[in-house]
């Protein structure tokens, strides 16, 4: 029943917001905008205002044509003055960029909103939807938003009566960090119809740790891991069931830690494929 009402929250959630969003007039739409994450600007190219970009980040490589903008900083580090000069009338930042630099570039006239870390898939859905009602593209917002849902729906009918791999997600190394019950990838690893061996709230581990949970799957982010040497580590444990039946994996950090609502989805597809194989093989 927990699991139901849960569902059934979710959706409300999304009808809620569909029906809630205002529309602003076309003189309020941001015209030179400053991005200072990686998936927010990828969610701007989504949603078509690629042209209004005027600066990012050394980390906004997604889609490749963001390499290619005006370099600001990084998602901590920015050059006020940098900005200053582009022009910039909003600058969109996450909770990693300095406070400082924000109150200098708001001392300066210019508009700065700061998305606070999502924490499940529900909020990466509220701030995209959000953030299409800020640069005036609420409608394509919402059209993505159903196409998510909608294929969400038909995976989740697809998995539901199979039985829950143990997963192991590795977001760091040395100390060793694993995505905790508490955090957007634990929706990946559910949603894919998977069991997080993490708890709520501490996400480091100890190898002794892993042997005891004994996990099924290991998927290994590439995000400051060099992937193939972290997986060369894991072989050495060879009473771990995800080491016996040949099941690590290395996956793209940018896919896994930084996620729109569309690349959740693609992302979410292709871990289904790695925790039941065998729905791709039918």
């Amino acid at each position: 029943m927990k699991k139901l009402k849960v569902k059934k929250d979710y959706f409300l959630f999304i009808l809620f917001y569909f029906l809630c969003l205002t529309t602003y007039s076309q003189d309020k739409f941001p015209q030179r905008i400053i991005s200072l994450g990686p998936s927010i600007t990828e969610e701007l190219y989504l949603l078509g205002v690629e042209d209004k970009i005027v600066g990012v980040t050394t980390y906004c490589k997604r889609p490749p044509q963001a390499i290619r903008k005006e370099k600001v900083g990084t998602v901590i580090e920015v050059n006020v003055e940098k900005i200053f000069n582009l022009k910039a009338d909003l600058i969109l930042a996450t909770p990693l960029a300095q406070q400082k630099d924000l109150e200098k570039l708001k001392k300066l006239g210019i508009k700065v909103i700061t998305f606070p870390s999502a924490k499940n898939f529900t909020e990466i859905c509220e701030q995209f939807l959000e953030l299409g009602r800020i640069v005036g593209k609420e409608r394509e917002a919402k059209e993505i938003i159903e196409k998510v849902v909608n294929f969400l729906t038909s995976i989740r009918e697809k998995i539901k009566d199979l039985d829950k791999p143990k997963v192991l997600i590795q977001v760091g190394v040395k100390p060793l960090w694993i995505a905790t019950k508490d955090t957007f990838i634990n929706d990946f690893i559910e949603f894919a119809g998977g069991e997080n061996v993490g708890i709520i709230g501490k996400g480091i581990y100890s190898r002794e740790k892993v042997l005891m949970d004994n996990p099924d799957v290991i998927v290994i982010t590439t995000m400051g891991i060099i992937g193939e040497k972290e997986k060369e580590t894991w072989q050495r444990y060879k009473t771990i069931s995800a080491v016996k039946n040949n099941r690590i994996y290395i996956f793209d950090s940018y896919k896994l830690c930084s996620p729109t609502p569309l690349s959740f989805i693609e992302t979410l597809e292709e871990l289904v494929g790695i925790l039941h194989p065998e729905i791709y093989e039918k």
